[in-house]
């Protein structure tokens, strides 16, 4: 860290997030002195940090009262970002009429501070389907969400997203020429179509929905997946068309502009 970020640190703001975030891979909850080893921290200073926590409402004791775990106020919060919220709206009910058509479940993807995050998910109709839960966190250069975000980005803003970007659980290190390589291509074709490099037998299909200044805002995706049986459904080309439309009518309510040439962002 240079000397301008050493002189403006908050230690104490930085141990509460520190515990936000520990918090935040233990589902389950931790105890006091568990919190306090995992940071290196003295019991006493945990306590206080815990103790404001919950005061402020970012983190619950258990019914025993032994364990902390985070409450649901961050994710309330992040519900009144206007942006969010509105893109959110206006997707979900389309994303639900489009799966019922096309038989195919398909989620929204967005990016925060680096992090490709799983905003809405619609299931597709039938008995079975891939629907990732709303929260997860995905990958940013081995997913179809993560490289089209990245895609409509000027170079400086993909250096940016990179260096801010944290792992995924699974996802590899970063290979910045193959990367480039897989933008340059989404460019030319305006969307990403590729093998899930997670799980076997899955197409992601991902299409960029943009903001009112031709920003990217989001990615709407659709894990595709082959149907052997003797149920008739969209084809792979139909469900390309028709996602794409979805992500090009989702722009347009946003008010928002496509580049005019896609191949030249970037």
């Amino acid at each position: 860290m240079d000397d301008t970020g050493e002189k403006y640190r908050a230690p104490a703001l930085e141990k509460g997030l520190d515990i936000i975030e520990l918090l935040a891979d233990h589902g389950e909850g931790l105890t006091q002195g568990e919190v306090a080893k995992a940071l290196s921290r003295s019991q006493s200073e945990i306590y206080r940090m815990l103790s404001t926590l919950v005061r402020r409402g970012y983190v619950m004791r258990s019914a025993n009262g032994d364990r902390y775990a985070l409450s649901l106020k961050m994710f309330a919060i992040s519900q009144r970002h206007s942006p969010i919220g509105r893109v959110i709206e206006l997707a979900l009910p389309m994303m639900r009429a489009m799966t019922r058509r096309a038989w195919q479940s398909c989620h929204l993807g967005m990016e925060s501070n680096g992090d490709i995050v799983i905003v809405a998910s619609a299931e597709s109709p039938g008995n079975w389907g891939l629907a990732l839960k709303t929260g997860t966190v995905v990958g940013l250069w081995n997913t179809g969400t993560g490289r089209v975000l990245a895609a409509f980005r000027s170079k400086d803003e993909v250096d940016g997203l990179i260096e801010l970007h944290r792992r995924a659980i699974g996802e590899p290190e970063l290979d910045r020429a193959e990367f480039e390589g897989h933008l340059a291509r989404i460019r030319q074709v305006g969307y990403e179509k590729m093998p899930s490099a997670t799980t076997v037998g899955v197409t992601n299909m991902s299409f960029p929905v943009f903001g009112p200044s031709g920003e990217i805002v989001a990615a709407l995706s659709c894990p595709y997946l082959e149907r052997v049986d003797d149920h008739v459904v969209p084809s792979e080309d139909e469900i390309v068309a028709m996602y794409g439309e979805l992500a090009a009518d989702l722009t347009a309510l946003y008010c928002g502009t496509a580049p005019q040439r896609l191949g030249e962002n970037g």
